[in-house]
């Protein structure tokens, strides 16, 4: 028991200092740097001179550019690990034999434990170029990175995600209410459509959300396939970056953390940690809220 007590303690108190250590950094940054400039501000450029008598001595600090790069990129990705995923796993709860699902449903989450430097490198050398080249043939500019290229290769690497969910979702689902439906003469279509997902949609819909939240956290796929360019678009073909990204690069080599350069690293991760939590709370209220209890 004291194990057990000990080792939950442990976990609490580490969430408790990784928010204490963002909350106490962002608020020495926003002492320089007005929080509505960060929230509201439309360009991103933390480079500061080191003399207040230099070129760039005050750098620009809106997160805005970052937000709408991640937003793009996940929206892309999603699309692709949506669809994909979930009909993947209707496929594979209700019409695929058990001899098959054993043997295809291994190989689907072999792709989650790809690393992402992989996909990365994926990205970046095989589906970039193919883009960039598939542009030119009908006379579109697409740049050599771009947030087509990581949100598609994203969308493969989440597919596992969505799947997995989504099948645990759907096989959840009693057999009752499918013997029921067929005795009534649904056809085994109409059955899925109209009451299978139907009573497994609460378990979807929180797997989407986990799914996003793991989406929006990626980071190696964006800097091989994005770029670094913190550009305000909502053109898929042109580069991109996103928050995590620029935390990193931030970070990155020696660093004074006395500088709003820096710390703006940390008000970052704040925002990315709010982001990601409300996402996960809302796939739990979805979840507990709707969730039906059968017999």
């Amino acid at each position: 028991m004291a194990c057990l007590i000990a080792a939950s303690t442990i976990s609490i108190l580490t969430t408790v200092g990784i928010v204490l250590s963002l909350i106490v950094e962002s608020f020495q940054f926003f002492r320089m740097v007005p929080v509505s400039d960060f929230l509201f501000g439309l360009h991103w450029s933390p480079q500061t001179a080191i003399r207040a008598d230099q070129v760039g001595a005050s750098g620009a600090f809106g997160a805005i550019p970052l937000l709408a790069g991640t937003l793009l990129i996940s929206a892309i990705a999603l699309s692709v690990s949506g669809p994909v995923g979930l009909l993947a796993a209707i496929y594979l709860a209700e019409y695929a034999s058990p001899r098959f699902r054993s043997l295809v449903k291994p190989m689907l989450e072999i792709l989650a434990g790809i690393p992402t430097v992989v996909y990365g490198f994926f990205a970046a050398i095989v589906i970039a170029p193919l883009l960039r080249q598939g542009g030119e043939s009908i006379g579109l500019e697409v740049s050599s990175e771009s947030a087509l290229a990581a949100g598609l290769v994203m969308g493969a690497m989440t597919i596992p995600f969505v799947s997995s969910l989504s099948d645990d979702a759907i096989t959840a689902v009693p057999d009752s209410l499918r013997e029921a439906a067929l005795g009534l003469g649904s056809t085994r279509s109409e059955t899925i459509v109209r009451v299978i997902l139907r009573a497994a949609l609460p378990g979807i819909a929180g797997g989407l959300l986990l799914t996003a939240s793991r989406v929006i956290g990626e980071t190696m796929i964006v800097v091989m396939a994005a770029g670094l360019t913190a550009n305000l678009t909502i053109n898929p073909l042109e580069a991109v970056t996103t928050v995590t990204v620029q935390i990193v690069t931030l970070l990155t080599g020696d660093q004074e953390f006395d500088s709003a350069k820096t710390l703006s690293a940390f008000a970052l991760g704040l925002l990315l940690f709010t982001v990601t939590l409300t996402l996960n709370v809302a796939a739990l209220k979805i979840v507990k809220t709707y969730r039906e209890q059968y017999q």
